[in-house]
């Protein structure tokens, strides 16, 4: 039988977070994924509960978290209601949230406790996780999901200049259709922390086991970026989702009740390696 926790820990500047784990009753200490959703996404967005849901049959617990500042609330976990936080978000902000989420497994106050994770990251997601399994050593394996492999191709390059002189850009979503805020001090992260904040650099220091996977008809970020990552660390194995975009055939909302087959293929590669 499955079973779903809901949590609320403190991520960074006290804001909370929502996690849940999704696990088999029998199996409580069971090996533990954490996955990190991506710029414009929370933890319930599209499909994630079915993944969840299929990495715990699979014998495994799957934490899944919002980052503090991902613009969603304790009351809207789905909607982008706090669009002051999402303006204020920096990437070190969310390495702190995924370092807090980190202790939490490993701490064994709130779940059993996991003497090392696997850290698995969708496109933004992705790349704060290649630097966190750099910097972290309870990080055992890493899994990427259409990984971004550098921050700034997360905007169109000529919008630098104008977001300086306003302090403020806005980034569209295309499903909501809202204009996203963006704060310069998110540019003024990435210059203040040019070393920290360099997902190839920290690609290359991997050591541990990492499964790169990307779509080939990703249009949002493109394949090239996985073939970056691959050439910055040979030992990762590649895996590239024929037919892929860059969810994996999910959308949101996601009424159905299996799987896209290029999601499922995913999960079952990505299986295949964890247990490995």
């Amino acid at each position: 039988m499955l079973k779903k926790q809901n949590f609320n820990i403190p991520g960074a500047k006290g804001r909370g977070m929502l996690m849940d784990l999704t696990y088999k009753t029998s199996l409580k200490n069971a090996p533990l994924v954490i996955f990190a959703h991506g710029f414009n996404g929370f933890k319930d967005w599209g499909a994630h509960n079915l993944v969840a849901n299929y990495f715990a049959e699979q014998g495994f617990r799957f934490l899944k978290f919002n980052f503090s500042h991902n613009g969603t609330t304790a009351d809207k976990p789905e909607d982008f209601v706090d669009l002051i936080a999402f303006a204020d978000n920096t990437f070190t902000i969310e390495l702190e949230d995924l370092k807090a989420v980190i202790d939490f497994a490993c701490g064994g106050s709130g779940i059993a406790a996991a003497s090392g994770v696997y850290l698995m990251g969708h496109s933004m997601g992705g790349g704060l996780c290649i630097i966190k399994a750099a910097e972290d050593r309870r990080v055992k394996k890493l899994v990427t999901m259409a990984s971004i492999s550098g921050f700034r191709n997360l905007w169109p390059k000529e919008i630098e200049e104008q977001w300086r002189l306003t302090g403020i850009t806005y980034i569209a979503n295309k499903r909501t259709g809202q204009q996203m805020p963006l704060k310069v001090s998110l540019l003024d992260d990435l210059e203040r922390n040019p070393g920290r904040l360099d997902i190839l650099a920290h690609a290359a220091q991997i050591t541990q086991p990492w499964l790169i996977a990307h779509g080939d008809e990703d249009t949002s970020v493109v394949l090239a970026h996985a073939e970056e990552l691959k050439a910055a660390n040979p030992n990762a194995e590649f895996l590239v989702i024929t037919g892929g975009d860059h969810v994996f055939g999910a959308t949101q909302p996601y009424a159905e009740p299996e799987l896209p087959a290029e999601l499922l293929e995913f999960c079952e590669q990505t299986v295949t390696f964890l247990t490995k």
